[in-house]
């Protein structure tokens, strides 16, 4: 059991945006804080010493702080194999996440929502339906607002949270009132040990939900509903016996039909599971069925999936930049009759070749960055994908190779790190390589 009393010493390794946030709440309540960077730059320095934090600097240091801290908070996105972790574990020093912090801290119901592709788009879609029902409601988490920040604001009454492995993984308290588990597809191998360690920390999801709380999950996903616990109430969506689903053009929950799949805001596979996912996360904790009529018809999608960025010779252009893994690639592919494919990036340790699952619906393939020649091989089966020097380049490449109208679509299926800062970036330069082209 993890002990904090004002005399608890903590080590968090890593002081990106998350950590630097567990910190001043951590003082704020009388503890104290050491921070370690593997580099830090003098903008971290300086953050540090605002806050009156010593900040170490090599593994030596680390190791010797181990010896007198009570626990370590690693950043999200910290490698398994990072030498915080290691030390940690082999001094016996419990490894805690933001989240148990808050559940320390905070008792107000939580929504939490996981999985490797969706997540941002389903706690937006939760987070209004509950505001629209009344609810003081924020999302928080894996996005701007870290949840330990989140709950400085007492006014709130619930908080939807965005729970990546990164905060899953080393969560041992975090007691969801509901958690929702959307699905499952290799990702983030670059940080998790192996595929078994990745799905582990989504399974964590469920570890400790209230005695009350609810699983809810994703009937199509056979992983996902191998974890399901028995002795919780499991509510399932999308499939066709579970009690959220769609069917024929109605969106169908328990007591019967409460909308039209036409009136959301996208009507795509993975768009009409994302509205499902919502309602069984939300109605249970008290969102209006009108309120969620009204959040489908207005949500206006979010930046960088599948979004219209453009018109050139009468193809359409799409912005799916989020789209980092081969199963959100895939996804997004189903949506289109036939497309123009660009792909690419920095490949997170996962086996690209899941997007030629959905070769039907690929025209042809234009492969960037430092995956292409994977994205090459990917698709050697089914198609002879060209190699881009750049997203300029791509974009010329797909423009000619569209015939008849055929839609383009940016889709990486990688992180965007080996030419981005992120993948909003990449999203951006690719709208700017499309009104040049217009």
């Amino acid at each position: 059991m993890i002990s904090l009393d004002n005399s608890a010493k903590v080590l968090v390794v890593g002081f990106g945006v998350t950590n630097r946030a567990v910190s001043r709440a951590l003082i704020t309540r009388g503890h104290t804080v050491t921070a370690y960077e593997d580099e830090p730059n003098v903008y971290l320095r300086g953050q540090a010493a605002q806050l009156g934090i010593e900040m170490l600097d090599n593994e030596e240091a680390l190791k010797a702080c181990l010896a007198r801290v009570d626990f370590v908070v690693p950043t999200p996105g910290l490698n398994e194999y990072h030498v915080g972790y290691v030390a940690a574990q082999q001094n016996h020093i419990p490894l805690v996440s933001e989240l148990d912090l808050v559940e320390l801290w905070d008792d107000r119901p939580m929504v939490a929502i996981t999985g490797t592709n969706g997540k941002t788009t389903v706690v937006e879609l939760c987070t209004d339906a509950l505001k629209r029902s009344g609810f003081r409601a924020v999302a928080a988490g894996n996005n701007e607002l870290p949840l330990v920040s989140a709950i400085n604001d007492p006014t709130t009454e619930m908080f939807v949270v965005e729970a990546s492995s990164f905060r899953l993984a080393q969560t041992r308290l975090f007691a969801p009132q509901v958690g929702t588990w959307l699905n499952f597809a290799p990702d983030h191998l670059d940080v998790h040990k192996n595929l078994a360690s990745y799905e582990k920390a989504k399974s964590r999801i469920w570890r400790n939900l209230k005695p009350d709380g609810i699983c809810v999950a994703n009937a199509l996903d056979r992983v996902v509903m191998a974890h399901r616990r028995p002795d919780r109430e499991c509510v399932t969506y999308a499939g066709q016996g579970s009690p959220w689903r769609a069917q024929d053009d109605q969106l169908v929950g328990p007591q019967g039909p409460f909308g039209l799949v036409e009136d959301l805001w996208r009507t795509m596979p993975h768009d009409i599971e994302a509205a499902l996912a919502t309602a069984a996360s939300v109605v249970p904790v008290g969102a209006e069925l009108d309120a969620l009529r009204w959040t489908y018809r207005d949500f206006k999608g979010l930046p960088h999936r599948i979004a219209l960025v453009g018109e050139i010779d009468g193809s359409l252009y799409y912005n799916d930049s989020k789209a980092t893994t081969p199963h959100a690639t895939s996804a997004a592919l189903r949506g289109f009759d036939k497309v123009v494919l660009i792909a690419g990036g920095q490949n997170k340790g996962v086996d690209l070749k899941e997007m030629a699952a959905e070769s039907q619906h690929v025209l042809a393939v234009v492969a960037i960055g430092s995956a292409a020649e994977e994205i090459k091989e990917a698709f050697a089966s089914t198609h002879q994908a060209t190699i881009a020097a750049d997203i300029d380049d791509a974009v010329v490449q797909a423009r000619r190779l569209a015939k008849g109208g055929t839609t383009v679509l940016l889709s990486p299926g990688c992180a965007s790190f080996d030419a981005y800062e992120n993948y909003r970036q990449r999203g951006e330069d690719f709208l700017r390589a499309v009104k040049e082209q217009q």
